[in-house]
């Protein structure tokens, strides 16, 4: 009687970056706004750390335990091969209720920020379900099965670092910007600092201008470009990744549909449910126009140029944003932003959307150019092989 293949248990270099940078945002979010560190009511820390809070609401409770469930998985998935599931899920409560009280702990400092036992509560609760959830998708996701055959079959090479990049792209979006996919705006951030640092009024744009303003006519072609170069620069990075074996079109129009679904969302959440579709500028509409003709017309490219067009698109957008001025409109709709109660989510998101191109570019200049399949026609054959051999009930 043949014997099943033994399954090859293998590490997940995406779960284990993924986690990284996750925990960096937590890090980020939960001390944001880094400003007012205050050291002298130190003695009174584990009194104020004990002490329930007066005032919480069930929405904030709710975005703690949601907050830290992604936490959770990815800590059971980069833990594998190397524990089992129950001391992963172990391990990952755990680790998750020691962040919790020293992000906590931190935020005793900052006057702008509430210590408080609930939050550690919820943000260990999210961290345990997480963990759970992610050892009973183990077998799914991780173990050979369907997805890692597609994941395989669909993309030139690992690529864990460009998926962890296309992942956070439309994350990336939470953050009002002042153009749709207008991200990477580093002038006014420097700016602030050099005005701080020397106490005089700068500002990196206009000095680059000139003092050159523009009228409406040259706002809408500037939307227009940020919007077609940011959108294509994205989704071009989508197109590198996959072989001709891949729905490229379904799995690139998924991508950009999910960073205008996040948009949406966040617009109605940060300022009002008449806003959802507020920065659906005429400025914007022709710029996804743009795009959708460009990508048309490079998704049959080859990866060598998918790759430099996308760095070319990024390049342009991240100029034009931090040279064109902010849409006076934008500056005013500013105003009416309610992010009280998401001013973890919207720092987070703040430094997301500044630090994104640049990480997108470092990847693309740093990945060399895979080659023309990622995997022959025999692998393929021979991993389908093994996948129907180990199934239940296929012998």
């Amino acid at each position: 009687m043949p014997t099943t293949p033994a399954i090859e248990a293998e590490a997940s270099p995406f779960s284990r970056a993924t986690l990284v940078a996750y925990l960096f945002l937590i890090m980020y979010a939960s001390w944001y706004p880094f400003s007012g560190w205050q050291t002298d009511n130190l003695v009174t820390l584990l009194e104020v750390a004990k002490q329930w809070p007066r005032y919480w609401t069930l929405f904030d409770a709710t975005m703690n335990v949601v907050g830290y469930l992604p936490l959770g998985i990815l800590l059971v998935f980069a833990l594998y091969p190397t524990c089992s599931r129950v001391v992963s899920v172990l391990l990952a409560s755990i680790a998750g209720l020691l962040l919790s009280v020293a992000m906590e702990g931190v935020q005793y400092f900052l006057p702008s920020r509430v210590t408080s036992i609930l939050d550690v509560i919820t943000n260990s609760s999210g961290t345990l379900l997480g963990a759970l959830i992610g050892a009973l998708l183990i077998p799914s996701v991780l173990e050979k099965g369907r997805l890692r055959l597609l994941r395989r079959q669909w993309l030139h090479h690992e690529a864990s670092r460009e998926m962890l990049v296309l992942g956070l792209w439309p994350l990336a979006q939470i953050y009002p910007q002042a153009y749709l996919f207008g991200l990477g705006q580093i002038f006014p951030l420097i700016s602030l600092w050099l005005d701080e640092y020397f106490s005089i009024d700068i500002d990196l744009s206009a000095v680059l201008l000139q003092g050159l303003e523009l009228d409406a006519a040259e706002y809408l072609l500037s939307e227009t470009i940020i919007t077609a170069c940011g959108a294509t620069g994205a989704v071009l990075i989508c197109l590198f990744i996959l072989n001709r074996h891949a729905p490229k079109f379904w799995l690139s129009s998924l991508l950009l549909i999910a960073a205008i679904c996040t948009k949406a969302l966040a617009s109605a959440l940060l300022f009002k449910p008449e806003y959802a579709f507020g920065w659906l500028t005429p400025g914007a509409r022709g710029g996804l126009l743009i795009s959708v003709i460009m990508l048309y017309g490079f998704s049959f490219a080859p990866s060598r140029a998918q790759r430099r067009l996308a760095i070319l698109m990024l390049l342009i957008s991240l100029i034009l944003i931090n040279l064109v001025p902010s849409n006076p409109y934008f500056l005013l709709s500013m105003q009416n932003l309610t992010h009280g109660k998401f001013l973890n989510f919207y720092g987070a998101a703040q430094f997301l959307s500044i630090i994104w191109p640049f990480v997108a570019l470092w990847y693309l200049l740093d990945r060399p150019i895979p080659p023309s399949a990622s995997i022959d026609a025999a692998q393929r054959n021979e991993f389908s092989d093994t996948i129907t051999e180990a199934e239940p009930g296929s012998r």
